[in-house]
């Protein structure tokens, strides 16, 4: 059993309401039992089915009653496991927009993608199962088993050990099982990135004539995948036919039992029947886990891998909660707003390498940032760190003279504007796209945007102008098309400070130079944090951030920094740009 289980909202009254109704359902299933035999009994021994009223009506009260309580313990687990999947799908979605594309791309693309479509559906599916069956397990079998041995006790001696035969059996199995499920998780999640993956380099496959080739691979991970869930299916066969053939053995043993003492006269036939037919139910909760395990597995693992993500950035929001006094939530960027890194270290794991170490500077206003260095020097990590995506290990920023151990508050994120490497295109039309942060902009903002950003020809050239569908269900654009996109996003809103991550890294040199006009026009008076690696950015920038190893190894306008004639230097003149 999950570990979270009854610490999500509402998990400790249901089960104090399911464990009521498996009470009442146990107590029903006595009766039934009992009505129902002493009725055979009594036809047995000759006398008229008029006569059997009251057992009768017994056997149909504790029928109705069973199937009753059946059928709210199936509602009871319904709603508890909808309202938990939508709260852990709400936590996920926050984390993920959040964290932004850093944690995405750990998790990977097609993992996220099928934990929040599929996953959290799968997650669902083991709440409502596992509850009734873990609580059933408990309560029917002492309840029937104790009226049993009320009844003969050599048919519950013969229960009572042949119980933990059962269920260490199905530990094994479970064991073997979850081994399967495991590396049946592992191939899911390969086949998924891989998916996504290929379906987003399709049209450079296609291109440079390797997508024929490529489908190989795709077999290939495809297969890995198909044989992996036909091993689990394997282990879920001989699981269910062990559980069953393990029951059926005993049952048939307390039969044997009960027909030799009948036959001796040492029983009456109505208890006979009656341990009979209680036997079965007896071994049904634990045939209904066994049965039930393996649907109920992948939720899971779903579950847990859910978990993992939401807890992996929890630590640090809790800690950043704790300790900082941040600004209130109407908070505004102006020219008179200050920000402060100081000491900000960032390790991914405990006892890895920083990827920023001790990285200190403050700035004021409406500047142009530009952050250079080597590839693997930082710069993706400081932006992420600078956009809130990934907290930092140590340090702390000072805004406006409040402590912030993070920026992931909404205070800062309701101030920025995002212009990843790829920037995301939604399967909607051109103007959807550019309203992603303005969703009530006014279809002449969006028009002025549009022109803002280069894009009218692209418009003029369209058959539904800006109307027309784009994405992977529409039109396909260029990279350069994109990015004009992102920035019309960027124009489009009134948001004053831009992070931009390499947004030009994947265009040839023609097309970023015919961008640039463009997006220095955006970056007026707005505070703009540009990471790159094409220094023909850097003299327009205000100051000059060069990144090695993690640390801030010069700060300084481009003039500056070429007197000092230091790392910035030597990148310049190893990429013959400027004027040395």
């Amino acid at each position: 059993m999950d570990k979270h289980l009854l610490g999500y909202k509402g998990a400790k009254g249901t089960v104090i309401v399911l464990a009521l109704l498996i009470l009442i359902q146990g107590i029903s299933i006595v009766y039934m039992a009992k009505g129902l035999a002493e009725v055979i009994s009594a036809l047995f021994e000759g006398h008229a089915l008029r006569e059997q009223k009251g057992p009768l009506l017994v056997f149909l009260l504790a029928f109705l009653t069973r199937q009753m309580t059946s059928l709210l313990q199936q509602k009871t687990a319904q709603r508890f496991a909808q309202a938990t999947a939508a709260d852990m799908r709400r936590k996920l979605m926050e984390r993920l927009f959040r964290h932004g594309p850093r944690l995405i791309r750990a998790e990977g693309t097609g993992n996220v993608v099928t934990l929040v479509l599929e996953g959290v559906s799968q997650f669902r599916t083991y709440l409502e199962l596992i509850l009734p069956r873990m609580i059933g397990t408990v309560i029917i079998p002492i309840i029937l088993l104790g009226y049993i041995f009320l009844l003969d006790g050599v048919s519950g001696i013969i229960l009572v050990v042949t119980m933990p035969i059962l269920i260490a059996f199905l530990i094994l199995i479970g064991l073997a099982a979850r081994k399967q499920m495991d590396r049946q998780w592992t191939s899911y999640r390969t086949l998924s990135n891989h998916f996504v993956d290929s379906l987003r380099g399709l049209e450079t496959l296609k291109f440079l004539g390797r997508s024929r080739s490529h489908s190989h691979t795709i077999g290939q991970v495809s297969d890995k995948y198909r044989s992996a869930t036909l091993r689990t299916l394997r282990v879920a066969f001989l699981s269910s036919f062990a559980l069953d053939f393990f029951a059926m053995l005993s049952v048939a043993s307390v039969a044997v039992s009960l027909g030799l003492r009948l036959v001796q006269g040492h029983m009456t036939l109505a208890v006979g029947l009656t341990v009979l037919i209680l036997a079965p139910e007896y071994f049904l909760p634990v045939r209904m886990i066994g049965a039930d395990y393996h649907a109920s597995l992948r939720g899971k693992e779903a579950g847990k891998a859910i978990h993992a993500i939401i807890g992996h950035t929890r630590e640090a929001s809790v800690s950043s909660a704790s300790s900082e006094s941040g600004p209130p939530p109407d908070y505004a960027w102006t020219h008179k707003s200050t920000l402060a890194l100081a000491s900000i270290h960032v390790r991914h794991e405990a006892e890895g390498p920083y990827s920023l170490q001790d990285v200190s500077f403050k700035l004021q206003g409406m500047r142009k940032i530009g952050i250079i260095g080597e590839s693997g020097a930082g710069k993706s990590t400081l932006i992420d760190v600078l956009g809130g995506f990934l907290p930092p290990s140590s340090g702390y920023f000072e805004l406006d003279g409040h402590h912030v151990c993070a920026l992931n508050g909404d205070f800062w994120r309701q101030q920025m504007v995002y212009l990843p490497q790829h920037p995301y295109i939604f399967n909607r039309s051109l103007a959807d796209n550019v309203r992603f942060y303005a969703p009530d902009a006014s279809q002449e903002e969006v028009e002025r945007a549009v022109a803002a950003a280069g894009l009218s020809n692209l418009v003029a050239a369209l058959p539904h102008g800006m109307d027309e569908a784009i994405g992977n269900g529409g039109r396909r654009l260029s990279g350069g098309q994109e990015q004009r996109i992102a920035l019309a996003r960027a124009f489009l809103s009134d948001r004053p400070i831009v992070l931009l991550d390499e947004p030009t890294a994947h265009l040839d040199i023609e097309t970023e130079y015919e961008l640039k006009e463009t997006m220095l026009s955006l970056f007026a008076d707005r505070l703009v944090f540009l990471a790159t690696h094409r220094l023909h950015w850097m003299p327009d920038m205000d100051q000059i951030i060069v990144l090695d190893k993690g640390r801030v190894a010069e700060t300084g306008t481009h003039e500056e920094l070429i007197a000092q004639k230091g790392l910035y230097f030597q990148m310049l003149a190893s990429q013959r740009e400027g004027i040395l």
